[in-house]
Order: C-alpha cells, then sequence, then structure tokens
C-alpha cells in the first residue's frame, strides 16, 4: 500500500477507535465529529488508491463518495455525518452548544453508521 494511503488510512482508523473511547466517557458531540472524520479520512485513502492523485482539501463526504465509487446505499450515511464536521465544533453553527446538540443514542448511531462505511472501504483498500 502506498505510503499516503497507509497514512490516510491509519488516521481514519485511530479516528473510530477515539470515537468508541469518548463515547465511553459521554463525549457525545466529539463521538460525532470523529466518525465524521474517520469516514473522511478513510474515503480520502481510498481517493488516492484509486485515483492516484491528492484530494486536496475537500471535506465533502459526497464528493469523496463519488469519486471513490461507493454503494448507493451509504449516501444517507454520507448525509447523515456530513453536518457533524461544523455543527461539532462550533457554537454558533447550529445555535446551540455543541456538547448540549448530542446524546448517547445519536453517538451510538453515529458509530454504526460510520463503522459500516469503514467496513467497505476497507475492503476496497484490500483488494
Amino acid at each position: 500500500m502506498r505510503k499516503e494511503v497507509e497514512n490516510w488510512w491509519k488516521q481514519a482508523e485511530r479516528d473510530m477507535m477515539s470515537a468508541e473511547n469518548a463515547l465511553r466517557s459521554g463525549d457525545y458531540y466529539l463521538v460525532a465529529f470523529l466518525c465524521q472524520q474517520s469516514v473522511e479520512k478513510g474515503l480520502k485513502a481510498l481517493y488516492i488508491k484509486k485515483l492516484k492523485k491528492s484530494p486536496g482539501t475537500v471535506h465533502s463526504l459526497i464528493f469523496l463518495g463519488k469519486s471513490t465509487r461507493i454503494p448507493e446505499k451509504f449516501y444517507s450515511t454520507l448525509r447523515r455525518l456530513s453536518p457533524d464536521f461544523i455543527i461539532t465544533r462550533y457554537p454558533d453553527a447550529a445555535n446551540g452548544l455543541p456538547y448540549e446538540l448530542y446524546d448517547e443514542e445519536i453517538a451510538k448511531e453515529r458509530i454504526n453508521l460510520a463503522k459500516k462505511v469503514i467496513k467497505w472501504i476497507k475492503a476496497e483498500l484490500e483488494r
């Protein structure tokens, strides 16, 4: 595996591990952010592998998904995770404190959604 692909993939895996740690600590907003980040970094690894170039500073999960030909069944997941890139970090992004906008149920949902995409990405990277 190309080093750049490997680095993005390793960080995607670490972000998912950190999301699970944040779930245990009750930092639910952080779970959501890390799930979005894990999927983004995983898709960037796959983008580099498939297209043989960097995706640049793009953060759009939909763009990355289309570029890597992610199955249609994952698009609703990408749409669900995408806003967490912003609203988990800024109090003015959703007119509320990020840590008050998320609860355990939402955090568990984000982990389950992200893990399904990550599993697919891993299989694609191993091809």
